[in-house]
């Protein structure tokens, strides 16, 4: 296992420009210390190896999102990940302490301009606003958030800047966990506590409706 873990996930790679362009950057490094692995070439059908995904996340000091940003949010099939692999009791509630004092470090990019998230820019907000939920994921788990690395206008990027933005993506990985002390990362704080009743228990089976026999 590596101490560092990237979870790519882009619907349709063949289109993607930053995405791919990061994901052959760090494959080039060919670094012991990264696993990078493509959520949707290993899961096509949607259906999780749960047990694989958390005991590689139990490995990690830094978990990495790498995808687009879509919909003001992360692809369907990381949502699901997301849902699924951070499990209550495991990753947050009472016992879930797997991802406490680890890393979390959002790589993403968007079509629009720095300018078009803003107050006053055709999204009406800051994209801090939009994510958001990153942050309080990391806080919900005990999870230290790093600041995001983002590429606005990613379809207008000249390839020169591409790469540059690539490599120092990978930079950045190989000088883990230095840089992080001269960021503004916000501190780790402790997992939030929750009530063990903070989720409901699980639905109990319809009961078969009987039909009388004439």
């Amino acid at each position: 296992m590596s101490e560092i873990l990237i979870l790519q996930a882009h619907p349709d790679l063949a289109r993607s420009r930053v995405t791919r362009a990061l994901a052959e950057a760090v494959r080039a490094a060919t670094s012991p210390r990264i696993d990078l692995r493509d959520l949707y070439q290993r899961y096509p059908d949607y259906a999780l190896d749960l047990e694989a995904e958390q005991s590689a996340l139990a490995q990690a000091r830094l978990i990495v999102l790498l995808h687009p940003l879509h919909w003001y949010g992360m692809p369907a099939l990381l949502k699901l990940w997301v849902d699924e692999v951070l499990s209550f009791g495991w990753a947050y509630g009472p016992g879930g302490l797997a991802l406490a004092g680890k890393d979390l470090w959002l790589a993403s990019s968007t079509g629009g301009s720095e300018e078009d998230y803003s107050a006053a820019g055709r999204h009406g907000h800051a994209v801090e606003t939009f994510l958001l939920p990153y942050a309080q994921i990391a806080r919900l788990c005990g999870m230290r958030h790093l600041p995001p690395l983002l590429l606005h206008a990613a379809h207008r990027v000249s390839d020169a800047a591409l790469h540059q933005h690539a490599l120092s993506f990978v930079q950045r990985l190989l000088a883990y966990p230095q840089w992080c002390d001269s960021t503004q990362a916000e501190a780790s704080q402790p997992p939030i506590e929750l009530p063990v009743d903070a989720r409901p228990a699980p639905s109990a089976p319809p009961t078969p409706v009987k039909t009388r026999s004439n």
